[in-house]
């Protein structure tokens, strides 16, 4: 295995991502920002209630189907694990997240995703008790988190989207004074670590001012309402570009930009501030992944599970709720999904159905293809910002719901799983076993690879000289791909992770009643289908077939057709 060592992959890494970032970065560790953030977030006594009101306005009008489904969802709630491995009492800004286990399904658990779906069961069914859980569950909450100890407190994020969920269920009007006493803690949460959300470079830019933004409405403080609103229209400037892409390129991080940016919306026309202008663009290139029979995407990138303001009881895998709610919120349009209960419950109508999506695209380190039902994305670059996996010209492809050939997806946070985020967990080709580039840290790499675009594809450069070039036809209800090799390599794999089915190698290929995938190169070919492992949804992990072409040097083409039968 190549060895660098790892101070050079430090300092590769803090080339790449630029001086602000980094920046940022070191101040957020330095003594005097860890030494002004314990002061901020000294011990606090816990709020006492009440936390709920009694009462809560008429419910609006909804499907009846989905008002039974709010209250079966409502009743089955019971208590929560707020804490799991982790110390409760532990200061939060020095707690180890990832000694104990995964703190990730824990922070998941304390987003008070109840809170909406108990406003709601309470405004639909008026003295049934569910305002009396939701006091129940804050009263805990608050009694078991103790400002600002445990895990729960770590991060500001999660301090943001639990008041995003609480500004969901009741206005500034509706706060008593316990809950008014939780959300003013969150705020100074918040407050405390601006320059750590601002190194990210993700979704921690955008969640964390939207959510000072609503501390500050919620309890009426002009100087978090504005600088929530400075904070995250800069993050905007600066993270998604003018065609929508995001700089944290996952479709599950960008669903969770679009919530977060259509509830902040929504919390906006709320309270009588300016609108935002319309931006279809970043709604635009989510819809263009998304299935739409069934709502789900392709899963590139980092893929964490989350299904943040499920207003309309999707869970993570359907996305087109948060497609509509943006839609209609962000661009004054709608996704074409029909009548949403998430937007009927917040008062959001449709506008005109958004233009038609195009055959063939790029936008922002995508491209991709549309022939009848068939869709293919290849993952291009350019690398502006961090890249979660190591995929670069990782090609997925669908026909309608079905996803043929797929990303590996993402695991867990902890324990982390590299064979998914590497190379070798993507559709693409790997140089000599290694990867297109070195994992420094769980979220980092170093020696990005060189990139750009190709009028039918996209072509890679790896910081070892290896070249690859993928071009991509769909031709009817085929696919055809090509990739051309060169550089100083040995020894190449090609790889097709396939959709579970019966899979049978043949001389040239696979078979099989999904698809027929043929290969050819200019050097012998070995072909293998073999057992491999994928992630469909967060902390699950399944046997997928994997096709494995390998190849040895000089060869420089290879050709895969991949042939779909009639639906």
């Amino acid at each position: 295995m190549e060895y660098i060592p790892t101070w050079l992959r430090i300092a590769d890494a803090a080339w790449r991502l630029g001086p602000r970032p980094v920046l940022l970065a070191a101040w957020d560790r330095s003594p005097p920002a860890r030494a002004l953030a314990r002061r901020a977030l000294a011990d606090r006594p816990v709020p006492a209630g009440p936390f709920w009101p009694e009462r809560l306005p008429p419910a609006p009008a909804l499907p009846m189907a989905h008002r039974r489904a709010v209250l079966a969802r409502a009743a089955s709630l019971g208590r929560v694990d707020w804490h799991g491995d982790f110390a409760a009492g532990a200061p939060a800004l020095g707690l180890d997240l990832f000694g104990p286990g995964d703190v990730r399904p824990v922070w998941e658990r304390n987003r008070w995703a109840e809170l909406p779906l108990l406003a709601q069961a309470q405004r639909l069914e008026p003295g049934a008790g569910h305002g009396a859980r939701a006091a129940a569950l804050l009263a805990d909450w608050a009694a078991r988190n103790p400002p600002f100890r445990g895990p729960n407190w770590a991060s500001g994020q999660e301090a943001a989207l639990r008041v995003l969920h609480l500004a969901l269920a009741l206005d500034q009007a509706m706060l008593p004074a316990g809950a008014r006493a939780l959300v003013a803690l969150h705020g100074r949460r918040i407050a405390a670590t601006p320059a750590y959300a601002m190194a990210q470079d993700n979704n921690h830019a955008i969640s964390e001012p939207a959510g000072l933004l609503a501390c500050g409405l919620l309890l009426g403080e002009g100087d978090w309402v504005a600088l929530g609103e400075r904070r995250l229209a800069a993050a905007r400037r600066r993270l998604v570009g003018a065609d929508g892409g995001f700089a944290q390129l996952s479709t599950g991080y960008h669903r969770l930009l679009l919530d977060v940016l259509a509830v902040t919306e929504w919390l906006r026309r709320r309270h009588g501030l300016p609108l935002a202008a319309p931006d279809p663009a970043p709604v635009l290139w989510l819809h263009r992944l998304v299935a739409a029979e069934t709502g789900e995407a392709p899963r590139l990138g980092h893929q964490d599970g989350s299904a943040f303001a499920d207003l309309s009881l999707a869970g993570p895998a359907d996305a087109r709720p948060s497609l509509e709610r943006a839609a209609r919120l962000l661009a004054g349009g709608s996704a074409g999904y029909g009548e949403d209960p998430g937007c009927a419950w917040l008062g959001v109508a449709a506008g005109p159905v958004m233009a038609p999506l195009p055959g063939d695209w790029v936008a922002a380190g995508l491209r991709g293809w549309r022939s009848g039902t068939l869709r293919a994305v290849l993952r291009t670059g350019p690398l502006r910002f961090r890249p979660a996996h190591a995929d670069l010209l990782h090609l997925d492809l669908w026909d309608g719901p079905r996803n043929l050939l797929r990303d590996g997806g993402t695991g867990a946070y902890n324990p982390w799983q590299p064979a998914l985020w590497a190379t070798a967990g993507h559709n693409t080709v790997e140089f000599d076993g290694q990867d297109q580039m070195p994992s420094l840290s769980r979220f980092l790499h170093s020696h990005w690879p060189d990139c750009g675009l190709l009028p039918e594809g996209g072509w890679i450069r790896d910081h070892r000289g290896n070249r690859q070039e993928r071009r991509v036809w769909l031709e009817g209800r085929r696919c055809r791909v090509e990739d051309r090799l060169s550089g100083p390599w040995q020894q190449a794999a090609l790889r097709w992770r396939l959709a579970p089915g019966a899979w049978r190698l043949t001389e040239d290929g696979v078979g099989g009643p999904l698809a027929r995938l043929r290969l050819a190169a200019d050097a012998p070919l070995a072909l293998a289908l073999e057992d491999g492992v994928e992630s469909p949804a967060y902390g699950v992990l399944r046997p997928v077939p994997v096709l494995v072409a390998r190849l040895a040097a000089p060869a420089r083409r290879v050709e895969t057709l991949i042939a779909i039968p009639e639906r």
